[in-house]
């Protein structure tokens, strides 16, 4: 084998011959540092700005630092009222105190006290115009904001700098759950310990400060997150104060319009929702005028959000919400202040639950003598005159109808029937004749009106004058109480014994100090016009004392069982049936032909008796037909005298015009009385100069012809003060 030069392959040389030969690795690339930019120089005016930079920079630093801090508290504060917060049914009626319903004597509302409220209600189940005047007038944005707005707040302190007020003092700018919040007073549950009564724990919590307005931002925050928006409508719809009493939608709604909140048309959900801003001045009953002019703005409103037409809205300003009917006459705040206090306080004004009252109120019989007394006022009273006049109506039984304690509609005011205790005058005398006859006494007996001193122990001498300033002489005791002569009064008083006079006043239900001396005949005591009407009530239904009554029932709200019932009515017998029957015909005397004739009825019988005190202080009238006793009075609250009036003058007219309209269309029923064939008379005397005389040694006139009665017997006895 011939040796060629090359070299044979291995097969290991064959075995990677075909595989690629492996590139070389490149180099590393050393890592080098880039290099900063070079600072550019800050010239001049980067030096200026510098530290307002870093100022700044600062300050963004801090606040949103001190923003989140912020939030995160006010979260936490939220988050924690949140978990106090009740459930949506306790919320609804928020009342600390009840309400009491007063029935008339047929089982009608007329009138509410207290804290009233209709029944819970929500934004679902009341009209949807209700709905839509409150959110109109009071925040057109409440179902886009998160409780509190501060565009609305913005705006509220721009108007109250206007003003002249501070920012946060007057418009507050609050949304409808920010009002809610101060309805609920932020959570703060009432306290008697802390607050002697309801309206000074209200205005501590609608106090405006600062402190308080953000409290009432984060409560209102709470309840956005808590409840949703138509539950705190409905909060609001119930809690909201509505004047008149009313506490919500629906009690305001059944006061003012005697419907529920459902069915309020646009025109009344406009007044309900003006009413809002300031009850007391809104309120329909108050100044219906005033209330239709500010529903006219909330009809405005509520066209321009889009909730009516311009159609529907001038409809509604085209026919006003009115009042009902009762409402409208807002009937007995006299008889209603004077029923609430014959029961117990915590009954009443102090109740702490719902009570309903019924009464013996007669809404027709109210009506009567309030247009009777506007009617005499209006057209024989001097204008700008300061008088004021008071009436009861009652029944025979004590049973009180309707009572006027003054001039004007007030609640809580002063009521002079109840309260004014003013003489009595010669309204006082049918006591004295009650008391005479009951004794013995007949209609017809006679006595003379003649001039006689009586001395009183450590008084001197009393000398009763007539009101003519003369003296008529020989008269029956009918004719002396219709001309009202004082001198037999005193007389028959004297021979009866004043303790009897004193006594029979008493029980027929006067109650206060009677005088002692021989005045106490002709009026000098004290009494108020009530107990007056009483006592003559007692006369008409046959001589029993009557207690006056007003309340014939309590019980509270939902229960059968009565808690207090009637407190009043007839009582004992004070004088006999025959002696009261002699009476009244003697009081039907004044009224035919005697001093009360302007009191004189065309179609029934009427009898009563003036009164008119000394200087004319007090007038009165008291009468009574068969169905009604009537009493008016009339005066100054300061005593000035009165000009030219006399019982049988002005009261008499007022009594008239109330009894007139009291009966109207009434079945007509005799007097219960006597009725002689002819009237007593005696021969008449020409008037006599006046004599003075004493109890111990009077006057003995020539005895005259006359029947013998039981009075001759009492007379011979008690002659000194007879001179018959």
């Amino acid at each position: 084998m011939s040796n060629t030069g090359k070299r044979k392959p291995l097969v290991a040389d064959k075995r990677y011959a075909k595989a690629a030969p492996k590139k070389a690795a490149k180099p590393a690339k050393r890592k080098t540092k880039r290099r900063s930019k070079p600072k550019k120089k800050m010239g001049l005016l980067g030096y200026l700005f510098a530290p307002f930079k870093f100022l700044f920079r600062l300050i963004w630093k801090l606040t949103w630092r001190i923003a989140a801090i912020a939030i995160l508290l006010l979260g936490g504060a939220v988050a924690y009222t949140y978990t106090t917060l009740p459930e949506l049914e306790a919320l609804l009626d928020g009342r600390t105190r009840g309400s009491v319903t007063l029935l008339d004597r047929e089982g009608v509302v007329f009138a509410r006290r207290g804290d009233q409220f209709g029944g819970p209600v929500t934004a679902q189940n009341v009209a949807p115009a209700l709905k839509n005047a409150v959110v109109a007038a009071e925040d057109k944005r409440f179902y886009r904001h998160l409780g509190v707005s501060p565009r609305g707040i913005a705006s509220a302190m721009r108007i109250n700098m206007r003003e002249g007020r501070k920012p946060w003092q007057g418009h507050g700018g609050s949304t409808i759950t920010q009002q809610t919040a101060k309805l609920l007073c932020l959570g703060v549950q009432f306290d008697p310990a802390k607050w002697s009564s309801e309206a000074k724990y209200e205005a501590d919590c609608r106090r405006t400060t600062l402190a308080r307005k953000g409290k009432e931002a984060l409560f209102a925050l709470a309840m956005e997150a808590k409840y949703t928006k138509d539950e705190i409508l409905s909060i609001y719809m119930n809690r909201a104060y509505l004047g008149g009493g009313a506490r919500g939608f629906e009690a305001a709604s059944q006061n003012y319009f005697g419907k529920p909140a459902i069915n309020v048309n646009i025109p009344e959900a406009a007044m309900l929702a003006g009413v809002l801003p300031a009850p007391s001045r809104y309120a329909p009953t108050g100044n219906l005028q005033r209330a239709r002019d500010r529903a006219a703005t909330v009809l405005r409103l509520m066209r321009e959000q889009g909730y009516i037409t311009s159609a529907e809205e001038a409809a509604a300003n085209a026919a006003p919400a009115g009042l009902s009917k009762a409402a409208a006459a807002r009937a007995g705040g006299f008889f209603v202040d004077w029923v609430m206090d014959s029961a117990p306080s915590f009954l009443t004004r102090d109740t702490t639950e719902d009570v309903i009252i019924k009464s013996t109120f007669d809404n027709r019989l109210q009506t009567a003598a309030e247009d009777a007394l506007e009617f005499v006022f209006e057209t024989k009273v001097s204008a700008g005159s300061k008088a004021e006049a008071a009436i009861v109506v009652m029944s025979s039984d004590g049973a009180v109808r309707a009572m006027v304690g003054g001039r004007e509609k007030v609640t809580g005011g002063f009521n002079r029937a109840t309260e004014a205790k003013r003489q009595t005058g010669s309204a006082f005398k049918p006591f004295v004749y009650a008391a005479a006859m009951d004794l013995g006494f007949q209609y017809d007996s006679t006595v003379v009106d003649e001039p006689f001193t009586i001395n009183i122990p450590g008084s001197g001498a009393y000398s009763p004058k007539n009101y003519s300033r003369d003296f008529k002489g020989m008269m029956t005791l009918t004719d002396a109480l219709r001309q009202s002569i004082n001198t037999v009064a005193v007389k028959v008083s004297e021979a009866v014994g004043r303790d009897n006079v004193r006594d029979v006043a008493t029980r027929f239900g006067i109650d206060n100090a009677l005088a002692d001396g021989p005045a106490l005949a002709l009026g000098a005591s004290e009494s108020t016009l009530l107990e007056m009407t009483g006592a003559y009530a007692g006369i008409l239904n046959g001589g029993n004392a009557v207690t006056p009554y007003g309340l014939t029932e309590l019980r509270l709200k939902g229960d059968d069982a009565p808690l207090m019932g009637k407190e009043g009515g007839i009582g004992e017998r004070v004088i006999t049936p025959q002696a009261a029957e002699q009476l009244i015909y003697m009081m039907r005397r004044v009224v035919t032909d005697g001093t009360g004739t302007r009191a004189r009825l065309d179609d029934r019988e009427v009898a009563g008796k003036t009164g008119t005190t000394s200087a004319a202080k007090d007038a009165w009238f008291i009468g009574f037909t068969s169905d009604y006793v009537v009493g008016v009075w009339m005066g100054y609250d300061d005593n000035t005298p009165l000009k030219g009036v006399t019982g049988g003058g002005l009261p008499a007219d007022i009594w008239r015009e109330t009894v007139a309209r009291a009966t109207a269309g009434t079945p007509v029923t005799p007097l219960p009385m006597i009725r002689p064939a002819k009237p007593p008379r005696v021969q008449p005397v020409q008037p006599q100069q006046q004599q003075t005389t004493t109890a111990q040694s009077p006057r003995q006139p020539q005895r005259q012809q006359r029947r013998q009665t039981t009075e001759d017997v009492i007379l011979d006895v008690l002659g000194k003060i007879f001179g018959n």
